[in-house]
C-alpha cells in the first residue's frame, strides 16, 4: 500500500478493527511526546488528540487519567477532538466525558454543524470547543448564508462559554467574527 494519506489508512484501520490500540498509541505517544517538551524554556500549550468512535468506551476516562499521570501531565493540557457523532451521538458517553472534565481535560466536537447539532446536546455534553465544519467555512469569503450561520455558531458557542476554532486560511474574516483559535 505505500505512504497513505489519513483518509484512507483510517479507514482501513477502523474496518480491521485496530483503531482502538493505534488510538490508545497515538495518545500515550502524544503525552510522552509533550512530556519530553518539558524543560525550564517551556511554555506549556493545549494538545488535542484525535479519538475515533471505537476507542471511546466505559473506560476512556480510566484510560486518559492513566497516561496524564504516567506523563505528570495536567489534565488542563489535554483536548480531546471528536466527531460529533461520537461528541454527541451516545449519551452513555457523557459520564465518561464528564469524568475527564472534572479534571480539566477539554473536549472539542470536530466538523460540527453536519450531522448531529443539536441545541440540547450542547446544553448537556461536556464540550468546550466547537470547530465548525469545513463545509460552512469555505466559501465564506463569498457566501452571506454560511456567514450568517458561522456568526450565529460563534455567537452561540461564546454564550455557552465554549471556544469555537476554523481552518486557518480564513483567519481574517472568521477572526472578525469572535473566532479564539485556528488550526491546520
Amino acid at each position: 500500500l505505500g505512504l497513505l494519506p489519513p483518509g484512507q489508512f483510517l479507514p482501513l484501520a477502523e474496518s480491521a478493527g485496530l483503531m482502538p490500540e493505534i488510538g490508545a498509541w497515538v495518545l500515550g505517544e502524544a503525552c510522552r511526546q509533550m512530556h519530553k517538551w518539558q524543560g525550564p524554556a517551556w511554555q506549556p500549550f493545549r494538545l488535542a488528540i484525535n479519538v475515533s468512535a471505537s476507542q471511546v468506551g466505559p473506560t476512556f476516562d480510566d484510560e486518559v487519567k492513566r497516561v496524564l499521570a504516567d506523563m505528570a501531565l495536567p489534565a488542563e493540557l489535554l483536548e480531546i477532538e471528536l466527531t460529533e457523532s461520537v461528541a454527541f451521538g451516545n449519551p452513555a458517553l457523557f459520564a465518561s466525558f464528564d469524568a475527564l472534565r472534572a479534571i480539566g481535560v477539554r473536549f472539542a466536537a470536530d466538523d460540527f454543524g453536519t450531522g448531529y447539532s443539536c441545541l440540547q446536546h450542547l446544553k448537556c455534553c461536556p464540550i468546550t470547543t466547537l470547530k465548525i465544519d469545513q463545509s460552512f467555512v469555505a466559501r465564506l469569503p463569498d457566501d452571506a448564508r454560511d456567514q450568517t450561520i458561522v456568526r450565529a455558531v460563534i455567537q452561540l458557542a461564546h454564550g455557552l462559554g465554549m471556544d469555537v476554532i476554523f481552518r486557518r486560511r480564513l483567519h481574517q474574516l472568521i477572526g472578525r467574527n469572535g473566532c479564539c483559535a485556528a488550526s491546520s
